[in-house]
């Protein structure tokens, strides 16, 4: 049995994921109109929006840089949760409209309901809904999860309603968990679960590992579908940081000397704690408070 010093706080929850964007006024308009998030600020070269006021993406407009190869690591893609399906079903209908050619793609995965886009600058999205966890199934610590066939149009029939297609901002959404392309899933496994203390929820094989604090379906996970054998990042278009959200300070202090003891460089400033992954992901540890 894994030390509970080892592992993240069970409460441990996402934060906001950053993306450097070519063309801001686009992504903005992608994630504010079609998503259907609000701008809680923006100013200059940066935009932040949510729901409720809590950040979900942040966009830090950096033209100067490249697209990112296929086959780099990086983001594969950045997942929003939402309260209920009708909620689900508002912004997966006002992507539809607005942006019709970014739909790649639908799954029940048992523990929650998913449609996947990609945003206008290659960025995978994934707009989804969890089952209540009463209803999951664990077999040998391992969750149950599948990729069964959702018909989309079946989906919003249910759950589409006049009310949301005039307002589709219902109900609350945030990032429930981030997909990552990496270049190898042991060397992943090492970071996120031996030194960084997520536990594995499930695995396919050699090619993925779905992670997780506090019994939750997935927090993160990693893949090799596209980028086995990718290196360091260098400076692109895409991801600029996870977040990370522990509970409280106390609980980012033991991270932080989890960390250190494994001998991973980190930056702390006082309120938060930076490290990166073995493909230079960046990963901003920070308390729920913060």
């Amino acid at each position: 049995m894994t030390n509970a010093a080892d592992l993240l706080a069970p409460a441990t929850t996402m934060g906001a994921v950053t993306l450097r964007v070519g063309d801001l006024d686009r992504m903005v308009a992608y994630y504010r109109d079609a998503v259907a998030l609000d701008v809680i600020s923006q100013q200059g070269g940066l935009a932040v929006l949510g729901r409720g006021g809590v950040p979900s993406m942040v966009l830090e407009h950096a033209p100067e840089l490249r697209n990112p190869g296929p086959r780099e690591a990086g983001l594969f893609h950045t997942a929003i949760v939402f309260e209920t399906e009708e909620a689900l079903a508002a912004s997966v209908y006002s992507v539809a409209q607005r942006f019709p050619n970014s739909f790649t793609g639908s799954s029940d995965h048992l523990v929650s309901k998913a449609f996947y886009f990609t945003d206008p600058e290659g960025n995978g999205v994934e707009l989804y809904w969890d089952r209540d966890r009463s209803t999951w199934s664990w077999t040998h610590g391992q969750l149950e999860m599948s990729t069964l066939y959702l018909d989309p149009n079946a989906f919003l029939q249910e759950h589409l309603t006049e009310a949301v297609v005039a307002d589709p901002r219902v109900g609350g959404a945030s990032i429930g968990h981030v997909h990552l392309s990496v270049g190898d899933v042991p060397e992943a496994r090492d970071f996120y679960v031996d030194k960084l203390g997520f536990e594995v929820t499930t695995a396919f094989g050699p090619s993925a590992l779905f992670v997780s604090a506090g019994g939750y379906h997935h927090h993160m996970a990693m893949n090799v579908w596209n980028s086995a054998g990718a290196g360091r990042r260098q400076p692109t278009l895409g991801l600029g940081q996870v977040e990370i959200v522990l509970p409280d300070a106390e609980s980012l202090g033991a991270t932080h000397e989890r960390l250190r003891h494994h001998g991973l460089q980190t930056r702390d400033d006082g309120r938060t704690v930076t490290v990166a992954d073995p493909w230079d992901n960046t990963i901003l540890l920070r308390p729920a408070a913060a």
